[in-house]
């Protein structure tokens, strides 16, 4: 293997296999994929990109620490379970926390640096706001296990201080292309440009709460393309370290979003407000807005790319693609 491998976990799912576009883009090869392509559609995600090898996940962790797999310089690690419904605590402690502890760890024996998916789950309802500062991060109560198995990998980066030395990304309401395998886990725009293209409406759900009118709960949402230029700063810069937000830095409302999907297909808007799940309602985050000082201070100076103009690439990108 090359001396300066980079294993990039999750590299056929969607920011993944969009990161390591990124990485070709800059004419680096040098990666091996890590992923579990199972019975998913997936792997299309990786036709056309450039790579040394593939893995699988299950044989991965086996492998590196058997000394099987020499000379990685960098531990990308984004792949996770995502499900912010499933309820098998078990399999999500193992999978999310107790994967990303070992990697981790074998990383830091073997001076490789790391940098890692967390998520604004996280945040639960935001009751203690969208800081990400090391303190604020002690203090947070997350809505659902997902998130919680995030959080517990955070709280153990904190622990074990190393956040000097990796660096965390906590992503939140991330869009764009190579999504379509993810099912219900699809973004937004995803789903409702099949919507629009096949009802003709968009169906948001109704708020449950007064201070928030129909389709005005909001989110902090953030193109893919932005989300993997911000990783591809910390890949350049191994030196910067600690845990960031990784949003757009402005909370837009589900009616600003589907009125730029309409807008994108030249349609007129046609909004239906629908009933929430009751599973749902208790964990239903109503805002969300990264504060970005900490990733400002960090040297990232990049400016996000518009709502509007983020979600008429991407519509421009769905109408085309022959995976939908």
């Amino acid at each position: 293997m090359n001396k300066n491998t980079i294993v990039l976990t999750g590299g056929a799912g969607f920011i993944g296999s969009c990161f390591l576009w990124r990485l070709n883009l800059d004419g680096i090869n040098n990666v091996i994929v890590v992923d579990n392509l199972g019975m998913s559609e997936k792997w299309r995600n990786l036709a056309g990109k450039r790579f040394l090898d593939y893995i699988q996940k299950d044989d991965f962790l086996g492998l590196i620490k058997e000394g099987r797999i020499k000379n990685i310089k960098t531990i990308i690690h984004l792949g996770a379970c995502s499900s912010t419904t499933l309820n098998d605590a078990a399999y999500l402690i193992k999978n999310n926390y107790e994967y990303s502890k070992s990697l981790a760890i074998w990383a830091k024996v073997n001076r490789a640096k790391f940098i890692y998916a967390s998520s604004a789950a996280t945040y639960g309802n935001g009751e203690f706001g969208y800081d990400d500062s090391n303190k604020a991060v002690y203090t947070l109560r997350p809505l659902n296990m997902y998130g919680y198995s995030k959080q517990l990998f955070d709280l153990w980066i904190l622990n074990n201080g190393l956040d000097k030395e990796v660096t965390g990304m906590k992503f939140f309401n991330v869009y764009g292309p190579n999504e379509y395998h993810k099912g219900d886990m699809m973004s937004v725009v995803c789903k409702k440009f099949l919507e629009v293209s096949q009802k003709g409406r968009i169906g948001l759900f109704k708020s449950y709460r007064d201070d928030y009118e129909d389709g005005e709960q909001k989110r902090d949402f953030i193109y893919v393309k932005d989300a993997i230029d911000v990783l591809f700063y910390f890949f350049k810069n191994p030196e910067k370290s600690g845990i960031f937000n990784l949003g757009c830095g402005t909370a837009s409302s589900w009616n600003e979003l589907a009125n730029a999907i309409f807008s994108a297909l030249g349609k007129e808007p046609c909004i239906e407000y629908i009933n929430m799940p009751e599973n749902l309602k208790l964990k239903y985050q109503y805002f969300t807005e990264a504060k970005m000082n900490k990733l400002r201070r960090s040297g990232y100076n990049c400016a996000f790319t518009s709502l509007k103009d983020a979600v008429g690439d991407y519509v421009g990108y769905l109408k085309e693609t022959r995976y939908l």
